[in-house]
């Protein structure tokens, strides 16, 4: 099911013993687009520190309810390694944090999550007595994370001029994968809101705060338009 990232901030977190706070922000790597991490604001709940949730941990999203259920306890979240809740994340935080869930890791193999196209966790064999993690951490510098909240209103910058900002993002809670980025065209094509893949991203400039696209102004506008009410 596509979810708008928006709709999600200020979702509870619902662990299996109890709320451990609220849904603040996504991060995705620019490589993929694919969420990573929930960025959960935990106030006194989890020692008034914010957590980063793997959407391996993700059971369900209840948009009934509003709450995203973790298949986690609160004293595991509480008793997780320090990873670093602001960006960058250093990679070697990341290897501490999955060695202690004992998850695969996502960079490990050619698919959206290591070996496999959806967050899922083999179960325990004698082949797979624990998760195989790399014996030396990646350089830091290899982390390709992004805040969602960051990357929004950003500009988008087609070959022939610019278009319109970004505002918002569609996520597919099977594999978490960012399927289409929301533009607002504004001033541009009177307020329209149209749905721009990552295929279609070229390049990302945070030092201009500029999504590149690859198509011309005029394709996008023969994008496909956001019905809010369709999410």
């Amino acid at each position: 099911m596509l979810h708008s990232v928006k709709g999600l901030r200020g979702y509870k977190l619902g662990a299996l013993d109890g709320e451990i706070g609220r849904v603040e922000d996504f991060y995705f790597d620019d490589k993929d687009w694919v969420v990573r991490y929930v960025v959960a604001g935990t106030g006194s709940r989890i020692s008034g520190r914010e957590a980063l949730i793997s959407p391996y941990a993700i059971d369900r999203v209840q948009t009934d309810e509003k709450i995203l259920r973790v298949n986690l306890t609160r004293e595991k979240v509480k008793q997780s390694p320090p990873i670093e809740a602001h960006l960058p994340v250093g990679r070697r935080r990341e290897l501490e944090y999955y060695k202690y869930y004992d998850w695969p890791v996502y960079w490990g193999g050619p698919a959206l999550w290591g070996l496999y196209p959806v967050p899922v966790v083999p179960p325990v064999t004698p082949s797979r007595p624990e998760s195989k993690l790399p014996e030396t951490p990646a350089d830091p510098a290899d982390t390709r994370l992004r805040g969602t909240r960051k990357i929004t209103g950003y500009l988008l910058q087609a070959p022939d001029g610019e278009i319109g900002r970004v505002e918002d993002f569609l996520v597919d809670d099977r594999n978490w994968a960012i399927c289409d980025l929301v533009v607002s065209t504004g001033h541009w094509w009177s307020g329209r809101h149209v749905l721009v893949p990552p295929r279609a991203i070229s390049s990302v400039s945070w030092e201009e705060s500029k999504v590149f696209v690859k198509l011309t102004r005029a394709e996008i506008q023969r994008e496909p338009e956001y019905q809010r009410s369709a999410i």
